[in-house]
């Protein structure tokens, strides 16, 4: 009887002793948080972040603490990554495998966050199918990223690598010449294309270049965006990463469910204005997707823009590191 009683006595102080140590390990996480800075483009990279901006702003979550910057371009993100003044990224999914090649592997991919944003849109309603963009000019911006390497694919793969494109600075002057020109089409992004056509009623979307994407390059997938961290932060902080993945693939989950409530959100942060946002929710195509899916799609959609243009992927495809 004594040794039993003396058992149970000791395997009640140990079990005691572990959840102890298991309170103290998760005291410790929430009291000393790592400390995450996490940059994003005003728009669809942003979009599904929301939630979780808004969920730091009441104290670190899951054992992290964020410090979250929007940014208007591309160009502002790329030195932020090299100079280490930022952790973690969401950019366009090409500029990503750029930076990986200019740094020689100083990043890695988390995750693909933003599937195709890209629509074909017109002044009329002269336009269903891709071939009835023959005898049309299209206006779009994004000379040099992937707007242009998808729409020319797409094009070329149509047998339309003849039309005429005419390259704008802005989305705006797109949307300006679109008006003015009867025979004319426009490549524009969400949320621009809501915009757009929330301004102007006799704009509408005519072709989805995702679908077009997909009649042509079945294997891949157009991607938009993708997230990124510096592969210095992912080995050094591997934890705090993974609880950032668990995060934010329940932030875009809950913006894609919540469109009214996430929409007042995205206004309030100043990535586009509440209206906007929750017209152009259903067409931004927010996603997190992550391991073997992720790496399949990215490699595969990379690789469609390397044999049209290795440039456009930094001169070469990354390596297997690149993917985390």
């Amino acid at each position: 009887m004594k040794k039993t009683f003396v058992l149970a006595l000791i395997l009640i102080t140990a079990a005691s002793l572990f959840a102890m140590g298991a309170k103290e390990d998760a005291d410790y996480s929430v009291l000393n948080p790592v400390k995450v800075r996490v940059a994003a483009l005003k728009g669809p990279t942003a979009m599904g972040m929301v939630k979780l901006m808004e969920d730091d702003g009441e104290g670190s979550v899951n054992g992290n603490s964020y410090e979250f910057t929007v940014v208007g371009a591309p160009t502002e993100i790329t030195p932020m990554l090299v100079k280490g003044e930022v952790d973690i990224a969401a950019l366009p999914a090409n500029l990503a495998a750029v930076i990986y090649n200019n740094t020689k592997g100083k990043v890695k991919v988390l995750a693909v966050n933003t599937l195709g944003v890209l629509y074909i849109c017109e002044n009329g309603n002269s336009v269903s199918s891709i071939e009835d963009l023959k005898g049309k000019t299209i206006y779009s911006s994004g000379k040099g990223s992937s707007p242009e390497y998808a729409l020319d694919y797409i094009l070329e793969q149509n047998g339309l690598s003849d039309l005429p494109i005419e390259w704008k600075s802005e989305h705006a002057e797109c949307v300006a010449a679109l008006l003015n020109d009867p025979d004319a089409v426009a490549l524009l992004p969400q949320p621009f294309a809501t915009t757009a056509i929330m301004k102007n009623p006799s704009i509408r979307i005519a072709l989805d270049l995702n679908k077009e994407w997909d009649k042509v390059s079945p294997e891949s997938a157009l991607l938009t965006g993708v997230v990124v961290a510096r592969t210095e932060f992912v080995e050094k902080e591997g934890a705090a990463v993974e609880k950032f993945l668990e995060e934010y693939g329940k932030s875009t989950a809950w913006v894609n469910e919540n469109v009214a409530e996430s929409s007042l959100m995205i206004g309030n942060l100043g990535i586009v204005t509440a209206q906007v946002a929750e017209k152009a929710l259903p067409y931004c195509n927010i996603v997190c997707i992550t391991g073997p899916e992720m790496k399949e799609r990215l490699s595969g959609y990379l690789e469609v823009l390397y044999n049209a243009n290795a440039k456009s992927v930094g001169g070469v495809l990354p390596g297997e590191d690149f993917y985390y």
